[in-house]
């Protein structure tokens, strides 16, 4: 489908990829906020290493492609320097939670007013398929040939604990509802999380699993953490939001 943000760039995912779908609900969660008031000039984008991190040559907006782990610094520092900023954030689970994720924590723990987007499939899929901090134990590739040891990250339980003032989880497969999910975390004023199921259709297809397991929450949980470790089935929706100063607003009142 072509917007108004789309860019000529051919798009070079793998055929079937999450990122597809991912890219739709962005577009159209970005222009339905532009319709609202948002100006296009004040968006600003980062994205990471990663298969992810292409999506900046995709959307037609003022954009930053970061270093490995290193986006989320780039965002606080342009919400710093320019607070009319709307800054959205595209990364991978391996940029996010393995390189990145002191950041991340970091950044949820000030309540920096900016949005977190994070392209989880599970895997290092721009190299080939290695096992990442979300990858399932027993998960086999040619690094994990015996299967995965470790326990995998609940993402949403880490944001959760380290203070993150909106909390969420989306599906690729359900665009109306991520488009809204993105919506509503860009809304938000403080640090914004969104967790975002996408398969990788060559290196870790869950998309049958996810289909049966994933379902929408009516409402935002009371026991957001315990709603979080679910596994017989996996809750979509926003699961926290509330309302705390935001560390640019701090640190512009210290510098007065």
């Amino acid at each position: 489908m072509k917007t108004s943000i789309q860019t000529n760039r051919k798009i070079t995912w793998c055929p079937g990829c999450g990122n597809f779908p991912l890219l739709v609900a962005a577009k159209q969660a970005i222009e339905e906020l532009e319709k609202e008031g948002i100006k296009k000039e004040n968006i600003v984008i980062v994205s990471g290493i990663g298969c992810h991190g292409k999506i900046s040559d995709y959307l037609n907006l003022n954009s930053v492609n970061a270093l490995h782990g290193r986006g989320i610094p780039v965002m606080t520092g342009a919400k710093l320097a320019n607070e009319k900023l709307e800054v959205i954030g595209f990364f991978g689970d391996g940029d996010a939670y393995a390189e990145g994720i002191e950041h991340l924590i970091h950044a949820a723990r000030r309540n920096s007013n900016i949005t977190v987007l994070v392209h989880n499939n599970g895997v290092f899929a721009l190299t080939t398929g290695q096992a990442c901090p979300t990858s399932k134990k027993g998960f086999k590739d040619h690094t994990t040939p015996f299967g995965n040891p470790e326990e995998p990250l609940n993402p949403v339980s880490l944001m959760l604990e380290a203070g993150a003032t909106f909390v969420a989880r989306g599906y690729v497969a359900k665009i109306n509802h991520l488009k809204n999910l993105i919506k509503e975390a860009v809304r938000h004023k403080g640090f914004s999380f969104v967790d975002i199921l996408q398969p990788s259709f060559v290196f870790n297809n869950t998309f049958k699993e996810y289909n049966e397991k994933v379902y929408e929450m009516s409402e935002i949980p009371k026991n957001p953490s315990e709603k979080a470790k679910e596994k017989e089935k996996i809750p979509i929706g926003i699961f926290h939001k509330s309302a705390k100063p935001v560390y640019e607003d701090v640190v512009r009142e210290i510098v007065k």
